[in-house]
């Protein structure tokens, strides 16, 4: 498909074509075309999160916490008293 650019694709290809280029946009579309995909709103799977909590807590830094991984406050409170309860 020699001189294909992005505004000759189609829907959301043209868009990932010209935030990412035109050959991750057939990659793209020739791995996943036909399926219906959905993208999780967090990037980062819990498990790495509750451990990266758990090496930075300093007793203070809940508020930093939260923002940093987007958990609310409260889940990042209940995450650490679990794992205080795990070391004990």
């Amino acid at each position: 498909m020699d001189g294909l650019k992005p505004h000759h694709l189609n829907g959301i290809y043209k868009d990932i074509a010209n935030d990412l280029g035109i050959d991750i946009a057939l990659m793209i579309f020739n791995h996943y075309r036909g399926l219906q995909i959905t993208f999780p709103t967090r990037l980062l799977c819990t498990e790495y999160v509750r451990r990266q909590v758990s090496i930075e807590y300093n007793g203070s830094n809940i508020k930093e916490l939260s923002l940093k991984y987007s958990y609310s406050e409260r889940w990042i409170r209940k995450m650490i008293v679990t794992e205080e309860k795990t070391k004990r």
